[in-house]
């Protein structure tokens, strides 16, 4: 039997695959709260190229993690896989794994840590507990009431208000909260339901959270799909060690960081992050053509019966659609950064989308939509009919959300069924409509997910239009009919 990758068995690793300082020098300076395979691919990988800093990861739904790394102290391989190619790398930042679940009260204290000066943040955008529509705290969410009840917090808003308010009254020092999920202008929108929590709290907390809190913006970006079976072999075969914790990436990463701190930070940028003044046009490009195109290759490809994004982006009909939802569509509404031709990073985009080599499913990127429209579609819809044009290849995308809800399997007859924090109420809102118009009606009507957009006539009919012919003809049909 294969012996299991650990702090005794590393130094059996080929020297070229080991980490970049040795684990043991590392000092725990971050707690990061959701340590899932993005955090490690993306911004653990940043914290290992730049010096001693250690990362203390909490892990919020299950053990898993915890039961992955544990008895791997830590350690983990980033295999980095692009056409037949695979690079290894054993991974040595994470030098703590909690489960928050197990002990919350150590989560505050992890917080309250005086070494601790960086709070990084991935827990999806349902993990925030807010209207994505108005970017507020659901204060009614029987969560978060519960937090702010008599029990130890168990959402991540709860946990870092509870964690800050440790560190205030143990005089620990200030901190940057830095999240890294998107959100859009995730920073203050953090900062907003932060504050929201604490007024709630404790409002004495706000003044310190002002005083000695930063929550600079940022862009993530990076393709992590889920590790399977086969890429766990293969890294094991690489480094010569047995390894649980493989998480897989492209080899494309980027890290946008607004440079606004108010403590001590690693030094990111000596890993390619970019530290600037401004993160919204980085932002705005990256979630309305990128991860726009991403959801809208998950639902119309998923549709169609395509497993992966990577098949999907194969397909002519869907990479052009892909292409003229980015360049046609959101291009429009966005002011790309200096040096930046939206043209080419289209162009970019598909070529990523194409690394047939990461299996980044289309079921898994059609998660939780409810909760990613506003930012990577709605935006884009909101824009162009402000502007007085239709948005033609964004409606269609947002059809085939609909046509997913409403049916929830392939033209193939495939289960595709609907993973959403929102589920119950789009069953319910959907019982007895039979035809596109009643599903229109029903979903747009959801107010958290459609804001305004629920009362313009102009996208109802784009809407409308869109899904009875993905219901009539299907989702090639529907993105061929578009190009013509």
């Amino acid at each position: 039997m294969q012996s299991r990758l650990d702090l005794a068995s590393l130094g059996s690793v080929p020297a070229g695959y080991r980490p970049a300082v040795a684990p043991g020098d590392r000092r725990v300076g971050i707690v990061h709260l959701g340590i899932g395979a993005f955090h490690r691919a993306h911004q653990a990988y940043y914290t290992e190229e730049c010096g001693d800093w250690g990362i203390c990861g909490i892990t919020q739904r299950s053990t898993a993690v915890v039961d992955q790394l544990g008895p791997q102290d830590g350690l983990y391989t980033l295999l980095v896989r692009e056409g037949t190619e695979a690079r290894p790398r054993v991974m040595g930042a994470v030098r703590e794994v909690l489960f928050a679940g197990d002990d919350p009260l150590a989560v505050a204290a992890r917080i309250a840590d005086p070494a601790v000066s960086v709070v990084t943040l991935t827990v999806s955008e349902k993990g925030y507990r807010h209207d994505p529509a108005t970017r507020r705290l659901r204060l009614d969410d029987p969560e978060i009431a519960a937090d702010l009840g008599n029990r130890p917090a168990r959402t991540v808003i709860g946990q870092l208000v509870a964690g800050l308010a440790a560190r205030a009254a143990s005089g620990a020092g200030p901190v940057n909260v830095v999240c890294c999920d998107n959100l859009p202008d995730n920073g203050p929108t953090v900062r907003g339901l932060v504050h929201a929590y604490a007024a709630a709290y404790d409002p004495a907390l706000t003044e310190w959270i002002d005083a000695s809190v930063a929550f600079p913006a940022t862009m993530v970006d990076r393709i992590v799909p889920a590790a399977t079976g086969t890429d766990r072999a293969e890294a094991a075969s690489l480094i010569g060690l047995a390894d649980q914790g493989t998480v897989v990436a492209e080899p494309f990463t980027q890290w946008v960081i607004e440079d606004s701190f108010a403590a001590p930070r690693p030094a990111w940028e000596k890993a390619g992050a970019q530290i600037v003044s401004s993160v919204a046009p980085y932002e705005k490009v990256k979630l309305r053509l990128l991860n726009g195109a991403h959801s809208a290759l998950a639902y119309l490809g998923g549709l169609a019966g395509h497993e992966y994004i990577a098949s999907a982006c194969e397909d002519d009909a869907f990479a052009s659609f892909a292409h003229s939802l980015m360049v046609r569509d959101a291009a429009l509404t966005v002011d790309a950064p200096p040096g930046m031709e939206t043209e080419e990073y289209a162009g970019s985009v598909l070529r990523r989308f194409r690394n047939a080599a990461l299996k980044h499913t289309t079921r898994q990127v059609s998660m939780d939509g409810s909760q990613k429209l506003p930012q990577r579609l709605l935006g884009t819809v909101t824009d162009r009919l402000a502007a007085g044009q239709p948005p033609s290849w964004a409606a269609l995308a947002v059809a085939g959300w609909m046509r997913h809800v409403w049916t929830q399997r392939s033209e193939t007859g495939a289960p595709f069924a609907v993973n959403d924090p929102l589920a119950g109420v789009f069953a319910s809102r959907l019982a007895g409509a039979d035809d596109a118009p009643a599903v229109v009606d029903a979903l747009l009507g959801i107010r958290d997910v459609f804001g305004p957009l629920s009362e313009s006539p102009e996208f109802r009919a784009l809407l409308t239009d869109h899904l009875a012919r993905l219901a009539s003809d299907g989702a090639r049909a529907a993105v061929l009919a578009l190009g013509r």
